[in-house]
């Protein structure tokens, strides 16, 4: 159901085992709560990724609501979810940037074009799914694939880290890193669903102290590229800003091998929203299979329309299936308000510019766990799967991905078209295992373990798994 919500109960309260399902609603005030708390989930992710691709976190807030009501719509209802920006397309934007001349408004255009052609092979994708069905998708991207493909993805930004965010202020990254530890571990519930957030915030306020009391820092300025001395915090262009207006938006621009430099990360697209669905679907307790090649297609449609205009990628965020589950409230029409309000925020771009001015120390403290968690994730995958390392067309593949991700390794294929890092892992893993597992097989040799299809786990039988679940976009 799109609209027209049927009232729950008397539209206030929840008996036990009671849930309210998608086509349901509570009161509309109880509603509009619900919605805002949907904004507050999915907003630390949404605009810290924008930020660490040099994006306009604005543009990705307003289009993130635009995106969720496309979403909606193309899903019919069946699936309540919310679409932030994806962090799977980190490691390509940066590469980008480093092959197109960093952060000009020129690679930001071609950015956002090659962007928006993975959002179109996304909902290619998708359409394929729904006419084919889910088991294409799974024979193709197998969990010790669809693993690999997200380990790379987070630990393929580690330089990022080390060599951009760290050094702009190692103490405040050492504590907003510390901090964001505890607030996740120790708090249970909603504060510690947001605890990126609250990282944040208080890396935020941090460095604004430290300016105050420490002075000006001398370290790497990353809009220098050099070492200088400058305040950790500037308000500037926050009162340059005004109170309400159309974020900076553009249009893209399209260069052939920058498209290939982010292909990888449909990939992990496909299996958040594999994985983000079926979560759903359990807890809803209603069928999604038909509605996940609707679901990819929503994604994709919604990832093109966004950078279109300058926006983010977009993908479901498991943040917002957390705040479901701990509410019992699936109804659509808290992700419709939550969209309003998301849109409203980003036509205040004096809200953009506070957001950009996020220090980089603070950054570092908070990608470090960001990246480090969606690598984990594909650590889960395989472990979840019972893929089996002891079959060599699993390891071997799946090692020198990773490692060429990491360092990140750069081929060159000629004087203007290389492919590095985690495209180049991406690549070296679905190719290296494809053919090897097809040499195996006709040889007789692979173990199998693969933990999909064409394979077999060798100790346990294989559970079911959300292979894409995430822990920020």
């Amino acid at each position: 159901m799109v609209a027209g919500w049927t009232k729950h109960g008397d539209g206030r309260t929840l008996a036990p085992g009671e849930v309210v399902k998608p086509g349901e609603r509570l009161s509309w005030p109880r509603m509009v709560g619900f919605g805002a708390q949907h904004v507050i989930a999915m907003f630390g992710a949404t605009f810290v990724f924008p930020l660490v691709m040099g994006l306009d976190p604005n543009v990705a807030i307003m289009f993130s609501g635009v995106a969720t009501i496309l979403f909606l719509l193309i899903v019919q209802g069946k699936v309540p979810s919310y679409l932030g920006t994806s962090a799977s397309f980190v490691g390509g934007v940066l590469a980008i940037r480093a092959i197109f001349g960093g952060d000009t408004p020129e690679a930001d255009a071609i950015v956002t074009g090659a962007i928006l052609v993975a959002g179109l092979v996304l909902a290619l994708i998708g359409v394929a799914m729904h006419v084919l069905g889910v088991q294409v998708i799974n024979r193709v991207f197998p969990p010790v694939v669809t693993g690999a493909v997200v380990m790379l993805i987070g630990f393929g930004l580690a330089y990022v880290v080390a060599d951009v965010y760290w050094p702009q202020d190692q103490w405040i990254a050492l504590i907003t890193m510390t901090v964001t530890f505890l607030i996740i571990v120790l708090f249970r519930g909603f504060v510690g669903r947001i605890g990126i957030l609250l990282g944040l915030v208080i890396g935020f306020v941090l460095s604004w102290l430290a300016d105050r009391v420490f002075g000006d820092i001398t370290a790497f300025n990353a809009a220098a590229g050099k070492v200088d001395t400058h305040p950790r915090v500037s308000f500037e262009a926050v009162a340059q800003a005004d109170w309400i207006g159309l974020p900076g938006m553009h249009w893209p621009a399209f260069e052939f091998s920058a498209v290939l430099l982010v292909l990888p990360a449909v990939i992990a697209l496909v299996a958040e929203n594999v994985g983000h669905v079926k979560a759903v679907g359990e807890m809803t307790g209603t069928d999604v299979n038909p509605s996940m090649g609707r679901a990819i297609i929503g994604d994709g449609v919604a990832t093109a329309v966004a950078s279109a205009a300058g926006g983010s990628p977009t993908t479901t965020y498991a943040e917002n299936i957390g705040v479901m589950a701990a509410t019992r409230v699936y109804s659509t029409a808290a992700y419709y308000i939550a969209a309003v309000i998301a849109i409203l925020f980003g036509l205040c771009p004096k809200f953009g510019a506070l957001v950009a001015a996020t220090p980089g120390g603070v950054l570092g403290g908070i990608t470090v766990i960001l990246y480090g968690m969606i690598g984990l994730l594909g650590a889960k995958i395989w472990v979840e799967n019972r893929v089996d390392f002891a079959d060599p067309v699993n390891m071997v593949p799946v090692g020198a991905g990773i490692i060429l991700a990491i360092g990140p390794v750069e081929q060159v294929i000629s004087e203007d078209f290389r492919i590095s890092g985690i495209a180049l892992g991406t690549i070296v893993v679905l190719g290296g295992y494809h053919l090897l597992r097809a040499i195996a097989d006709r040889r007789g040799t692979g173990v199998g373990g693969d933990g999909g299809p064409g394979g077999t786990t060798t100790a346990h039988p294989k559970r079911p798994v959300d292979p894409g679940r995430e822990a920020a976009g």
